[in-house]
């Protein structure tokens, strides 16, 4: 595994942030503050106020008294305001980028331009929805018309994660906002500098109130918020573990909730397809130079047995010529894992791999303690070979880069294996066999599946998990009616008396 570093300049003074409440950028009001660190040089880099439920309340009230307004507001209306934002993101992708690998350890190259990038595109898309906000009429006779309208559902409760923050806040605020609701994001306390910038620029084009968001940590304030009894939605991103307990504050108010889950990814690789460029989409599939720090890696790698070894050989060959080093060099491939909780839950795996007797270690392993990579959070690619599916390594999602690849014969076994989990976010499946490619895709219990390739997320696709990767779909049209909107029926009896 090769290394990068730079020179790296005196550390400067952390910066202070502010939350956005009802169009103010404001410090919680207990006036207490939180370190937002560089993973990649374990350096504070800026101070977030910590809000509590007091500031929920604030953030609240000042979506409710704006709701009325924004949903009046003609749909198209509302999407050329994202529009606007749409292009002014696009003009500081540059200084966005810097911001996320900044602050997520993610390497600008690789990830942090692209996340800007998408970002841009997604209030693009969603902007450009606000005409598909229509109903249907129902035939249910000449002298009768009966019709359906799509309305927004009020305040939206939003809380993210900080693997990918400025783009997973952009799924909620894009969709939420030109559907007609109001929305209060609370953002990751690892990663929230990114989403402030976002909210920044949205703010040059919004109505005060319309969107804010709030920064602190999940108990202080993603709690009250999910437990607001004005939050009309719950729109959840994150582990499966906080998942159920968002899903338990909706179910105490009938509040309809979407999660987007955690995952351990399958990917199938068939015995036709023992090369370079199926190699390569794995390795964008497992999400690598983003540290697998994502619920679609697909951390378990079923190679069939008589191409094991070889997939394998040429595996370790590229995945150890990525260079692992400061997320703002640009000759990094591979950045830093986010803080030092998640750092030690990745080694405690790698080390349980390593001292598992039936486990053989391809590559990778335990990170070293001096030199560069001793200076942040890095850890190593590691993949390790096994003949189960049924251990900790190969059923618990890690987020962390390390894969467990395991042989198969019989495709149907394969499948077996591929569906044994509680889990099914995503999928991949690698064969020249259009046939057997569809009929792999059809079997595996997963929301997303991709033939014959690593990456794929685009504006437009519905996205979403089977079992407890989730509820509800993102990223389409289909994902912004059915989390953002409900549907009213109105019926009017046409064959009335005539006034006199």
């Amino acid at each position: 595994m090769s290394v990068t570093e730079q020179a790296r300049p005196a550390e400067a003074k952390p910066r202070h942030a502010h939350m956005l409440i009802d169009g103010n950028w404001v410090d919680a009001l207990s006036g207490a503050t939180l370190v937002v660190e560089n993973p990649g040089r374990r350096t504070p880099i800026a101070t977030i106020p910590r809000g509590n439920a007091d500031d929920v309340q604030l953030a609240v009230a000042a979506a409710q008294q704006a709701f009325p307004a924004w949903s009046r507001i003609p749909p198209r209306q509302r999407g050329r305001m994202l529009l606007q934002v749409a292009e002014a993101l696009e003009a500081r992708i540059e200084e966005l980028a810097r911001i996320i690998a900044e602050e997520t350890g993610n390497a600008i190259r690789t990830q942090a331009r692209n996340e800007s990038t998408l970002t841009a595109d997604i209030f693009r898309y969603f902007a450009g929805l606000g005409g598909e906000l229509k109903g249907e009429t129902i035939p249910l006779g000449e002298h009768v018309l009966s019709y359906t309208r799509r309305e927004p559902l009020g305040v939206v409760g939003a809380i993210i994660p900080w693997n990918a923050p400025v783009l997973l806040g952009a799924l909620k605020i894009a969709p939420a906002l030109v559907a007609g609701n109001t929305l209060v994001l609370k953002a990751a306390e690892d990663a929230p500098l990114g989403v402030l910038f976002m909210a920044r620029v949205c703010q040059e084009f919004l109505p005060p109130g319309v969107l804010n968001v709030l920064t602190g940590t999940g108990e202080e304030a993603g709690g009250p918020l999910a437990h607001h009894p004005a939050i009309r939605k719950l729109s959840f991103t994150g582990s499966t573990e906080v998942g159920k307990i968002i899903m338990h504050a909706a179910a105490e108010r009938i509040v309809p909730v979407s999660l987007e889950l955690g995952g351990k990814s399958p990917s199938i690789v068939y015995p036709d397809a023992d090369q370079d460029w199926v190699v390569d989409g794995v390795i964008a599939g497992m999400r690598f130079t983003r540290q697998s720090q994502s619920c679609t890696a697909g951390s378990r790698l079923f190679l069939h047995r008589d191409i094991f070894d070889s997939f394998l050989d040429k595996l370790t060959k590229k995945t150890q010529a990525l260079k692992l080093g400061d997320p703002l060099d640009e000759t990094s491939d591979i950045g830093a894992i986010i803080n030092e909780k998640q750092f030690r839950k990745v080694c405690g795996y790698v080390d349980e791999g390593l001292h598992r007797k039936d486990a053989r270690l391809v590559f990778g392993g335990l990170p070293p303690k001096e030199g560069p990579l001793a200076q942040g959070y890095f850890a190593i690619p590691t993949v390790f070979a096994d003949t189960s599916n049924d251990w900790r390594l190969a059923r618990e999602e890690i987020f962390g880069p390390v894969l467990v690849a395991i042989p198969w014969r019989d495709e149907a076994d394969a499948i077996r294996m591929a569906n044994d989990s509680h889990y099914g976010l995503a999928a991949y499946v690698w064969t020249h066999d259009i046939g057997t490619a569809l009929r792999t895709a059809h079997a595996i219990e997963s929301g997303w599946v991709q033939v014959n390739q690593g990456l794929g997320q685009q504006p437009g696709h519905s996205y979403g998990g089977y079992k407890q990767s989730g509820i509800g779909r993102e990223f389409s049209l289909e994902g912004m009616l059915d989390s953002f909107t409900q549907r009213k029926n109105v019926t009017v009896n046409l064959n009335t008396p005539r006034a006199m």
